[in-house]
C-alpha cells in the first residue's frame, strides 16, 4: 500500500480537535463508543477504527487517501486532490 487513510488526521480535521485528542481510546469515548476487545490487538484495534469510519461517513465525512508514501518519504496528500483508481462502490441492483 503506497496510499492510505490516516484516521486520526481524518477525524481531526472533521471534528475539529487537536491531535491529542486523536487516540484510539479518546475517538471512541467522545464518540459515545466503547472500545471492543482486547487493547493493541491489530485485528480488533481494526475493527474499532472501523467502526470510527463508519460513524464518520454518517456524519457526513468525505473520508479521502490523506497520507502516502513517494520516493521513500511520507507524505500528506491535499484533500483537494481528485482521487484516482475504482470508482466508489454502488449499492447492487436487484432485479424483480
Amino acid at each position: 500500500a503506497k496510499k492510505w487513510i490516516n484516521i486520526r488526521k481524518s477525524y481531526g480535521n472533521f471534528y475539529k480537535v487537536p491531535r491529542n485528542q486523536t487516540k484510539l481510546t479518546i475517538m471512541l469515548e467522545n464518540l459515545g463508543m466503547n472500545y471492543d476487545g482486547r487493547p493493541h490487538s491489530g485485528l480488533d484495534d481494526s475493527k474499532n477504527i472501523a467502526r470510527i469510519a463508519i460513524r464518520m461517513l454518517q456524519d457526513g465525512c468525505d473520508l479521502r487517501v490523506n497520507e502516502k508514501i513517494h520516493g521513500g518519504q511520507l507524505m500528506t496528500v491535499s484533500s483537494s486532490v481528485p482521487l484516482e483508481g475504482a470508482p466508489a462502490p454502488q449499492m447492487p441492483r436487484y432485479r424483480n
